[in-house]
């Protein structure tokens, strides 16, 4: 059995996290859950700019750090498309 990984989430994740509407909030928290058993989900992509990766759910992205000798997912980033990258 896989070691899991802890989910961090930077104060400003989970402040936008408060901000999405419920019916997304819970697919988004779901989908988070899912990056703790395997941070490099099928459908994430390694952003180019950054030691980043982000991963969609519906119209929302998620934007995270994957630390593998700690076993840490830090998410920076939660916010619709049109938004997350500015």
């Amino acid at each position: 059995m896989a070691v899991a990984y802890n989910v961090l989430l930077k104060r400003s994740a989970e402040r936008e996290l408060r901000a999405i509407p419920q019916p997304d909030l819970v697919q988004i928290a779901d989908r988070i859950q899912a990056l703790a058993l395997s941070p490099r989900l099928p459908g994430s992509e390694k952003l180019s700019s950054h030691d980043q990766y982000r991963v969609r759910q519906g119209d929302y992205r998620i934007v995270y750090a994957v630390n593998d000798k700690d076993r840490i997912v830090h998410v920076v980033k939660i916010g619709h498309r049109r938004e997350v990258y500015r």
